[in-house]
């Protein structure tokens, strides 16, 4: 099966993955969240090929997670790209992988710290149950089918 064949499994995770799995577009989000908005930016911060790079963020933009601004430089008009709300609610997915890699894959301590701008206070990521507010471990979650999946079958 190929990626982009992903997005018709009856799966909350294979579905995004089919246009999310690619390691570059993981990276290209990770600039855009760190305030990164121009192609030439991206280009020089991550080094990857230019048809690469336009190939991720027109996948992005196609999606709905980035969106096309136009700017004016000095020479011309270009687009800027800018994450969507749905770009935005990708944080906590990047957040917690990151904060995975620091756990297991950091051996002097994490790459980038995340500080909340108002107190400076550490930020962590916390999975918890919406009815009593109890933090969770994949060992206190059980799995159902949800509403989605009669649709699928």
């Amino acid at each position: 099966m190929r990626a982009a064949d992903l997005i018709h499994e009856p799966c909350s995770i294979a579905r995004p993955l089919s246009f999310l799995g690619d390691r570059w577009t993981l990276i290209v989000l990770r600039q855009a969240f760190m305030g990164t908005r121009r192609f030439e930016d991206f280009h020089a911060e991550l080094g990857l090929s230019r048809s690469i790079l336009a190939d991720r963020l027109t996948v992005l933009v196609d999606v709905g997670i980035l969106r096309r601004e136009p700017y004016r430089d000095a020479i011309r008009t270009r687009d800027q790209y800018r994450l969507t709300e749905k770009g935005i609610d990708l944080y906590p997915v990047l957040r917690a992988l990151a904060a995975w890699g620091d756990k297991y894959l950091a051996e002097d301590g994490p790459f980038v710290l995340y500080r909340h701008r108002s107190c400076g206070g550490a930020s962590e990521v916390v999975h918890r149950c919406a009815a009593c507010g109890e933090h969770l471990t994949a060992r206190d979650v059980e799995f159902s089918p949800g509403p989605g999946m009669a649709d699928a079958a």
